[in-house]
């Protein structure tokens, strides 16, 4: 009798953000199958997900189904199915409906939410933007907001419901102060006729001392003279110490608004408590500089789910590209091991940052040089629609921003997830 042939090597991937898809696209042609797993059936572009918050764009243009996705590679199997544990010892992904699956190498792209920073009571009053449901929950408050104030008769509370206040001025703080402050301003004022809704307060509330930390002082000084522009209030050095139903309270103030909205900080997956591994006070997996967990050679993590220091020191930055990059030196760390061989360790290479302020405004830092205004603003909308999949998205896509930068007006300006008698 002939040799049994041997099994492949089996791959599972525990999420399908940008992390984990690159490394399934980038394992094409190794001799692996590949197991690939996600609690949402969809692959998310997470850097515009304020623009569905904000109503310019559809959730359908910036999710695409992970099937679909890799509908043409034959080696791999997507299963729909919430992960709760890893089996290091069995090696086994546990879960959470009793199944178990199997793996050679294991590579957990797991991400990230949202962190309150121990009060996860304000969850309900401060949502977060990381997943589509979010966005849609975001949208419907901000839209509702408006619709509650065409009727609202009360001088305080119509106050309240036109107050929009933002926690927190990283990129995806500051996006979304922006582009709020647009749409009150340029969209929404034809449309209303009890109400001025350029008399809306957008209150972007930082506790350190300046917006976009991560970016240059220069671009951040920039940013932060944009957004007063566009009549945003920017509160600096002033740390939210609750959050209700009736607004927010910062440095000692209380303020009266019916929309809050939380993009203070992350917290990693369970990834670190799953396999008992050192992690940093963001529950962020403290991975070796091959990308593997401690004491668990077959176990990648990248992505949100990880800290790793770059080459200037400070840690890879939690963004698209960097899980990508990790994606792609993962794939081929598994591809060099079957052959034998090994990688030199992970090296982060940045290729710059960007962030929206505002329409025609935006600022970009590429490292030797960086730019600012109207400029950065169309290089970060060609760079945010090359990165999207698909022909038919980037289409879309460009016509949905074609028509607001035209038009002013805003195509997914939908609520849904209830009447008007829904009170959230």
């Amino acid at each position: 009798m002939g040799e049994a042939t041997p099994r492949p090597h089996h791959v599972v991937i525990v999420g399908a953000g940008f992390g984990g898809l690159e490394t399934a696209f980038r394992l094409s042609g190794a001799a692996v199958t590949i197991t690939m797993i996600d609690r949402r059936n969809h692959h998310l572009f997470q850097p515009l997900l304020y623009q569905v918050a904000t109503a310019s764009l559809a959730t359908s243009e910036i999710a695409w189904p992970i099937r679909h996705l890799l509908r043409d590679r034959p080696e791999v199997t997507t299963l729909f199915a919430n992960v709760n544990g890893v089996d290091p010892a069995g090696k086994r992904v546990l879960l959470d409906d009793g199944g178990a699956i199997a793996y050679d190498t294991l590579v957990l792209a797991t991400g990230a939410r949202h962190a309150y920073f121990g009060h996860d009571e304000w969850e309900p009053f401060a949502p977060g933007l990381k997943t589509l449901e979010d966005a849609t929950t975001l949208r419907r408050r901000i839209l509702v907001a408006f619709e509650r104030a065409e009727r609202e008769t009360d001088p305080d509370r119509l106050a309240a419901l036109l107050t929009f206040v933002i926690i927190g001025a990283g990129p995806t703080g500051v996006e979304m102060a922006g582009t709020i402050a647009d749409m009150a301003r340029d969209t929404l004022p034809p449309d209303f006729r009890n109400i001025d809704t350029r008399k809306a307060r957008v209150v972007l509330i930082e506790a350190g001392p300046r917006v976009l930390a991560g970016f240059p002082e220069d671009l951040s000084a920039y940013a932060q003279r944009s957004l007063e522009k566009l009549g945003v209030e920017v509160m600096l050095g002033e740390a939210v110490t609750e959050c209700s139903a009736e607004g927010v309270i910062y440095g000692g103030k209380r303020l009266a608004a019916r929309t809050l909205i939380w993009a203070a900080g992350v917290r990693a997956s369970r990834a670190a408590e799953w396999l008992k591994a050192p992690h940093d006070r963001a529950y962020r997996l403290q991975v070796e500089p091959d990308l593997t967990v401690p004491g668990h050679a077959d176990v990648f993590a990248i992505g949100d789910t990880t800290t790793i220091k770059g080459p200037d020191g400070n840690p890879v930055p939690g963004i698209a590209p960097a899980a990508k990059q990790q994606g792609r030196y993962v794939a081929s760390t598994i591809k060099a091991r079957l052959a034998g061989k090994t990688l030199l360790p992970f090296r982060y290479k940045h290729a710059g940052s960007l962030a929206q302020i505002g329409k025609r405004l935006a600022v970009i830092d590429f490292g030797k040089f960086k730019l600012r205004g109207t400029i950065a603003w169309w290089i970060w909308g060609i760079a945010h629609i090359y990165f999207l999949i698909g022909l038919r998205h980037r289409l879309g896509v460009a016509l949905s921003w074609l028509w607001i930068y035209l038009r002013d007006q805003r195509p997914a300006r939908l609520i849904t997830q209830g009447s008007s008698k829904v009170t959230s």
